[in-house]
């Protein structure tokens, strides 16, 4: 006898992991917002235009007023609105932005009286397989709510900013169009990163999303509230791109010093740019850097990523290739 089984009747009691979906929800969507981007310009005749340049998920940092959200998501804009929870709709300017990290800050012009800032979590506890869940407007529909698990972490992805996004969240949580800004959440309810991107041939969730992780947050966030931008540690030179050093040198690996800032660590240091022959006019290489405290650099994405791991003030040995010669630096890092 096959068993029928009834939709009629009581209905059944939730599972545990049902109640802690349902619980993060209610606790922390009120400080998730819906993000319009705008263009205002001018026509031919001079009328004031409004161009919606697109949209995209947020959330709450603090009573002040601060939204964060992508880079991506107010890129090209230069007036804001922001939708919170209860559909009201406010306006909002842009205090600062980190292109290479996917990250930008909105203030809004007049906060609202209660703004939940989100609690936030650390990287370090997040381990793979851990149930997260995911928040934010796919499509322009509010406060959608995504579960899944943590994929994997410590993801390479090359963002909207040029470079290498290191140690970014893998998740299978649904994260489509719309998605981006909006948080990643754990069970506790606790900030773990930013949903930021998706990789699809469609343009759809396909399964496989990233999240900037919440360190990048904690560090980048307060920096750009403060200053309006981040401090990048640097050496003081200038480089070729790599279309320029392919054109010079082929395909060498390393970064060319295109020239080093007067008074700066590396001038200061001995560090060499490109010169030329005044008799004969051919260019001359100076310094290619090769390694910085022995990790190879083959690239800006490489030297990029290498400084970013350390601070102002601290001092790194780089290895330089020059007329053939390996030549060592010891260099303090100064804000760039």
């Amino acid at each position: 006898m096959a068993l029928i089984l009834s939709l009629a009747g009581p209905a059944a009691a939730l599972l545990p992991d049902e109640e802690n979906t349902i619980q993060v929800s209610r606790v922390t969507s009120p400080s998730v917002v819906f993000i319009t981007n705008i263009e205002v310009g001018q026509n031919f005749f001079m009328d004031e235009l409004a161009i919606p340049r697109g949209n995209g998920s947020g959330f709450v940092w603090d009573a002040d007023g601060h939204i964060v959200t992508n880079y991506h998501v107010v890129h090209g804009g230069n007036a804001f609105l922001v939708k919170l929870e209860d559909q009201t709709e406010v306006e909002a300017k842009l205090i600062g932005a980190e292109p290479r990290k996917d990250i930008a800050v909105l203030k809004i012009v007049k906060p609202a009286a209660k703004l939940r800032p989100l609690p936030l979590g650390l990287l370090e506890a997040v381990q793979v397989g851990q149930k997260v869940i995911a928040i934010g407007n796919p499509f322009g529909l509010d406060h959608s709510i995504s579960q899944g698990i943590v994929s994997a972490l410590g993801r390479q992805v090359v963002g909207i900013g040029g470079v290498t996004i290191h140690d970014m969240i893998q998740t299978d949580a649904a994260i489509n169009p719309g998605n981006s800004g909006g948080p990643l959440l754990d069970s506790a309810g606790k900030l773990i990163g930013m949903n930021t991107m998706i990789f699809s041939q469609t343009g759809a969730n396909a399964g496989v999303g990233f999240a900037v992780p919440v360190s990048y947050i904690r560090r980048i966030v307060p920096e750009l509230i403060k200053n309006g931008r981040v401090t990048q540690p640097g050496i003081g030179i200038v480089i070729l791109t790599e279309e320029q050093k392919y054109r010079l040198v082929g395909g060498i690996q390393g970064v060319v010093v295109r020239s080093v800032q007067e008074g700066m660590p590396a001038a200061k240091a001995g560090i060499q740019g490109i010169s030329a022959d005044r008799r004969t006019g051919r260019v001359q290489l100076g310094d290619i850097i090769i390694s910085i405290n022995d990790k190879p650099i083959k690239d800006y994405d490489d030297l990029y990523n290498v400084l970013d791991r350390h601070r102002v003030g601290e001092k790194v040995t780089v290895q330089t290739l020059r007329a053939g010669k390996k030549r060592s630096y010891a260099i303090e890092l100064v804000n760039v």
